[in-house]
C-alpha cells in the first residue's frame, strides 16, 4: 500500500511538473508581449489599425503592416524607433509623444534605478531594449 501511495505521488508530481517545464522552455517573444500590452488597443492584433479604440481617435492609426511597403521596401528602423520613443510626432495622437511609451518606459526604468540600484546607464539600456524588441515584432508584421 505504501508503494502505491509513493508511486501515485510521484506520478502526480510528474503530471504537474512536466507541463511547467515545457512552458518554461518555450521561447518568450518580448516584442510581441510589448505590442499586445501597448499597441493593440489602437493598431489591433494584426497591426492593421483596427483596434478597439479606433472609434475614439481623431485620425485612424497607421497600418503597421505597410510601413516597409510605404517606404519603398525599406523598413525605416530609426523613424519607427523615434515614433515609439516619442521624438517623432504622430498626427493621430496630437502634439504629444507617441502615446507616452518612451516616457512610460523611462518611468519604469527610473523605478528600477531607485528601487533596485540599477545604474542610469543600465536603465537606458532597459528602455532601448523594450523599444527594439517592439520594433522587431512590428517588423515581423510587415506585408510580404
Amino acid at each position: 500500500m505504501k508503494q502505491l501511495c509513493i508511486g501515485t505521488a510521484v506520478l502526480g508530481a510528474a503530471l504537474v511538473v512536466a507541463p511547467m517545464l515545457a512552458y518554461a522552455q518555450m521561447p518568450v517573444d518580448i516584442g510581441k508581449r510589448e505590442y499586445f500590452l501597448t499597441c493593440t488597443v489602437c493598431h489591433g492584433d494584426s497591426g492593421k489599425g483596427d483596434g478597439p479604440l479606433v472609434e475614439f481617435l481623431k485620425k485612424p492609426p497607421t497600418d503597421l503592416t505597410k510601413i516597409q511597403k510605404n517606404n519603398k521596401g525599406v523598413f525605416p528602423f530609426a523613424r519607427v524607433y523615434g515614433v515609439i520613443d516619442g521624438r517623432v510626432p504622430v498626427g493621430a495622437h496630437g502634439p504629444r509623444e507617441m502615446p507616452v511609451w518612451g516616457i512610460e518606459y523611462r518611468e519604469d526604468a527610473a523605478e528600477l534605478t531607485h528601487g533596485f540600484g540599477i545604474s542610469p546607464k543600465d536603465a537606458e539600456s532597459y528602455v532601448r531594449g523594450r523599444i527594439i524588441s517592439l520594433i522587431g515584432y512590428i517588423y515581423s508584421l510587415q506585408a510580404k
